[in-house]
């Protein structure tokens, strides 16, 4: 059975900074691409960061977080990680951890075969 479960969400003031983890189980995981994924209150759902499997290219960061957020990986412990510093009200949202076998490594994009269940980012102004 395979299960991503997100942790470290929290409401945060304005200039803070957080980490997100996500504990992965059920998969191969050193092989998978994984991301972290964020909605916001009327928004569609977008890809933050990506990260690919051992050995197959580079984090990608979207624009809007590219300086502030880091995705990181634990091959060892199953995890991945986002930090996030210099946060902004909008970065509020629900925040999703996303593993997928196909990485688009020249843009940085994949498309889940397995999610989270989402976890609540909130920043104050």
């Amino acid at each position: 059975q395979v299960q991503l479960v997100e942790s470290g969400g929290e409401l945060v003031q304005a200039g803070g900074s957080l980490r997100l983890s996500c504990a992965v189980s059920g998969v191969d995981f050193a092989n998978e691409a994984m991301g972290w994924f964020r909605q916001g209150p009327g928004k569609l759902r977008e890809l933050v960061a990506s990260i690919p499997g051992v050995g197959l290219g580079t984090p990608h960061h979207a624009d809007s977080v590219k300086g502030r957020f880091t995705i990181s990986r634990d091959n060892a412990e199953n995890m991945v990680y986002l930090q996030m510093t210099e946060l902004k009200p909008e970065d509020t949202a629900v925040y999703y951890c996303g593993a997928a076998l196909k990485y688009m490594a020249s843009l940085g994009q994949l498309v889940p075969d397995h999610w989270g269940q989402g976890i609540q980012v909130t920043v104050s102004s």
